[in-house]
């Protein structure tokens, strides 16, 4: 690199050795005009890149990576003269003359291009290529001037087009850089079948089958084969629409490999969007298309806004086929030609002279278009058009040259001078103003079409169905789910079966805030005050309850959730009334599913409560709670059997492990039933927690947050603002003004109450045999402030364990049903069942008796009136016998 000083004006040239001796040598010659550290600058940076690229190693595989490159043996052989008619014996003999010669080709080479050589004119297009690739450079090191793009508008050479394009487009450094990619895809998925694969073989005859390869096994297999890699490369996207036709375009001229990387470049960089399923590319400009025909060719839009004409009906087809389907190839590969010269150097959809392309054709059959009265006769006028393109726009003209103009030539003409206005810009600006129109039409488009996929709706409408799918993409968007890894294709099918319809699925973050967005206890919503401000905050709550009825409603076991089972969940518990809700709670908590909760799944049970009643106010679903466990524990011991040969009035009971089965279902709900709270809440409060609608913020309370508030929420940024919160907090904890209020899961209580007293639910024979352990364990967990879990509560229980036919509840109790029947329907005794209604008791009788109860209350107050002094006993005395004060 050498760098000579006139001025301001810096030569940088970088000659770069030929991959061979035989090869024209490649020299480029960078000039850069700019002050002096800007070039310092430049030179600094374009040696480091260099070395970097050098320290890769991949610069050796230049040599034999250029020998597949047309342009080489074009430029070596220095033969100006090219095949006139593209026939295979002449490429045969050219790649004769050099042993080493093995350029990619396409399948043209094969079964002949498209159009007469002689009038296309190959040789002349052949000649000035080849002066300017000596010139300027050819596949990976061409430099593009002016005179490229100019040369490209006249037209590529059959035989060099292929690798034009590849170059144009930059999908020849992919194929660089990633050599053998395209062999590894198709071995590693060798016999693979999916969706997409099952789409690809329906349409490969559909496929430009007036080309002659497309009618053999050659060519159709070649398509097969581009597709189906392309698939296996971007499963996300897979096999779209239109698709074939483009890979069918572009094999012509490319041979597969070459084809697959074209094809990548084009879907996901020069034309995203548009083959996705979703094409919300091609529906944006689409809309960009008719806002600029209604702007440049008012009447002819008028019109067809009258006699209700869709554009789209015949344009749609022209943006997703790139003209490949509609004009005859020879004038469709021209306008690709432009497409990929010009498209290349933007990042957008469609370039702008794509577009004026489109709204030419318009103008040049614009008096037809007037007379059109349906869009059977608009899709026959431009079919009839795009036939004709070859002839003479001017048939009858004296003048022989303008005789000489196709109506090829005319549209192009008039497509850069008339429309020369419509800029890049002009298309970025109208895609801003519409793309919000068109997200929206593509999102309720895609909301209708997956609740209409849905296997069954349960007992929800489809607007339900609606609103589920609504939060299910709000999660989404704030929570992405993972990319989807593919297992090894022998674990996804079988030469039988086929790959199921890929589907959206979410990982336990994103159903995390899916739920927040469903159900109230899901969500932790506060109002924080400190001194400086108030303001309202809203954070996805975490708990193992929360990931239990994930996995719970996961009954596929593919450790993630479906639209379908969201909507199969959901159903299953808000639509639920008392016994179905208390069934389902039990479930969820039954891990091994044998219809038993354990002593460990009873306190996992009581925790999941805890954290659904976490900010109800007051204690009573606390002491709910409380009583749930004593009862639950009293009564699960009461049923334990006795150890072989005990005392019946013992106390003794066999003891089992904490996560043997414990309690069945039927005694969950007596114990739930058994209390007024819980019954409330499993009958109508919990299936109301659950709201199939947006989640408003909650209301901040009248307040005044002062200038630092209102000015600081005005200018600052999301990231600023969490940074100034967490400081107004820490100081309005220092001056004790930091004060959090949080808004109830359920929100039925309103008023402080104080937790019920217990009352046992065991009769006097099941009360003998209660084990006071396990009621302990239970009253020594229950701690308002801290809710730990199952595996970190101590818990005092035996460790002998017993065969499972003598630790089951119910065989003992169906035994000891006979002997204990009267017992278990005994009431349970209180003093007041002792009182007797006697008839024959005088009242008389009734009132000795009342002066006799009052007389023994008088000697019991008097005989324990302690707590006095004898010197407080006759202070209290002349205190009662002293006069009124007057």
């Amino acid at each position: 690199m050498a760098r000579n000083e006139d001025r301001q004006l810096y030569h940088y040239t970088c000659q770069l050795d030929p991959p061979s001796d035989d090869l024209f040598p490649c020299v480029k010659v960078v000039q850069l005009t700019s002050l002096r550290p800007t070039a310092d600058l430049f030179c600094s940076l374009l040696r480091d890149a260099l070395k970097a690229e050098l320290l890769r190693g991949q610069m050796k595989s230049v040599k034999g990576f250029v020998k597949t490159c047309y342009s080489e043996m074009l430029v070596a052989s220095g033969n100006e003269e090219d095949d006139r008619d593209g026939s295979v014996a002449k490429a045969e003999s050219m790649a004769g003359n050099s042993s080493d010669s093995m350029y990619l080709g396409g399948l043209g080479l094969k079964f002949k291009f498209p159009g007469d050589a002689r009038k296309l004119r190959e040789a002349s297009k052949t000649k000035l290529w080849t002066t300017y690739l000596k010139a300027h450079g050819r596949n990976l090191s061409l430099v593009r001037y002016p005179q490229c793009t100019r040369l490209v508008q006249v037209g590529l050479p059959n035989r060099l087009r292929g690798e034009m394009w590849e170059t144009l487009s930059g999908s020849i450094y992919l194929r660089f850089s990633n050599p053998g990619e395209y062999e590894r895809l198709l071995e590693e998925n060798k016999g693979r079948t999916s969706t997409s694969t099952e789409e690809i073989e329906k349409d490969l005859h559909r496929s430009l089958p007036e080309y002659p390869a497309y009618q053999s096994e050659d060519g159709i297999g070649a398509l097969r084969r581009v597709l189906q890699a392309y698939s296996f490369k971007n499963p996300d996207t897979g096999y779209c629409q239109a698709m074939n036709i483009l890979a069918a375009a572009i094999l012509i001229y490319m041979s597969e490999e070459q084809a697959f990387w074209l094809l990548d470049v084009i879907c996901d960089r020069l034309l995203p969007g548009y083959y996705s399923p979703s094409m919300h590319g091609t529906l944006l400009d689409q809309r960009v298309f008719e806002s600029l025909v209604h702007r440049c060719l008012p009447i002819i839009y008028e019109h067809f806004m009258a006699v209700d004409v869709q554009l789209s009906v015949a344009s749609l087809p022209w943006f997703l086929s790139l003209f490949i389907n509609s004009m005859p190839m020879v004038f469709a590969f021209r306008i690709i030609d432009c497409f990929f010269c010009l498209a290349s150097q933007i990042a957008s959809l469609y370039d702008a002279k794509s577009h004026i392309q489109t709204i030419a054709i318009l103008k040049i059959n614009g008096e037809k278009l007037l007379q059109i009265q349906d869009d059977g006769g608009f899709i026959h006028l431009m079919r009839d058009y795009f036939s004709s393109l070859g002839a003479s726009a001017h048939p009858e003209s004296s003048d022989p040259r303008a005789r000489a103009i196709t109506r090829f030539q005319e549209l192009l003409l008039v497509s850069f001078r008339e429309f020369a206005i419509i800029t890049d810009e002009t298309i970025q600006a109208e895609r801003r103003k519409f793309r919000g129109e068109v997200i929206h039409s593509i999102e309720s488009f895609s909301k209708r079409s997956a609740v209409r996929n849905l296997k069954t709706l349960e007992r929800f409408t489809k607007e339900q169905a609606g609103s589920i799918y609504d939060a299910l993409f709000k999660a989404i968007c704030i929570e992405p789910p993972p990319a989807t890894v593919l297992p090894p294709p022998s674990l996804l099918t079988t030469k039988e079966n086929s790959e199921e319809r890929p589907e959206t699925r979410v990982g336990l973050k994103t159903f995390k805030v899916f739920l927040s967005e469903i159900a109230t206890w899901a969500r932790v919503e506060k109002i924080v005050s400190n001194g400086f401000q108030q303001r309202a905050e809203r954070e996805v709550a975490e708990h193992e309850f929360i990931d239990r009825l994930f996995f719970f409603w996961d009954t596929n076991y593919r450790g993630a959730l479906s639209f379908q089972d969201l909507v199969s969940g959901l159903d299953g518990v808000m639509f639920n009334d008392l016994m179905e809700n208390i069934e389902w709670f039990f479930n969820l908590h039954d891990k091994n599913k044998d219809g038993f909760l354990t002593k460990d799944e009873v306190l996992t049970l009581s925790e999941s409560l805890l954290f659904i009643f976490r900010y109800e106010v007051g204690d009573a679903y606390l002491g709910a709670v409380s009583r749930f466990m004593s009862n639950a524990f009293e009564y699960g011991d009461a049923l334990l059997p006795r150890p072989e040969g005990a005392d019946p009035n013992s106390e003794a009971t066999t003891p089992i492990e904490s996560n043997q089965p414990y309690i069945n279902l039927a005694t969950f709900r007596m114990v739930v039933l058994a209390d007024e709270i819980l019954e409330s809440f499993f009958e109508t409060d919990f299936s109301s927690t659950f709201k199939l609608e947006p989640v408003p913020m909650m209301d901040l309370p009248p307040s005044h947050t002062g200038l630092l508030g209102s000015l600081w929420t005005t200018i600052t940024s999301d990231d600023n603002r969490k940074i100034l919160n967490r400081f107004t907090d820490e100081v309005g904890k220092s001056i004790g003004k930091h004060q959090v209020l949080y808004r109830p899961a359920i929100g039925k209580i309103t008023a402080l109450e104080e937790p019920k007293a217990r009352e046992s639910l065991l009769t006097p024979t099941m009360r003998r045999s209660t084990s006071k352990a396990s009621l302990k364990s239970a009253e020594d967990i229950l701690v308002p402030s801290s809710f730990s879990a199952p595996a970190n509560l101590n818990l005092s229980e035996p460790t002998s364990s017993i065969p499972s036919a003598e630790y089951s509840p119910m065989p003992t109790m169906f035994e000891a049903a006979r002997a204990n029947a009267a017992a278990l329907m005994e009431r349970t005794p209180f003093a007041i069942d002792d009182a007797k209604d006697d008839d024959e008791d005088t009242e008389e009788d009734t009132e000795g008796e009342e002066d006799d109860v009052m007389d023994e209350v008088d000697a019991f107050l008097e005989a324990h009136d302690s707590g006095l002094s004898a010197a407080e006993q006759e202070l209290a005395q002349d205190l009662i016998h002293a006069e009124p004060v007057k």
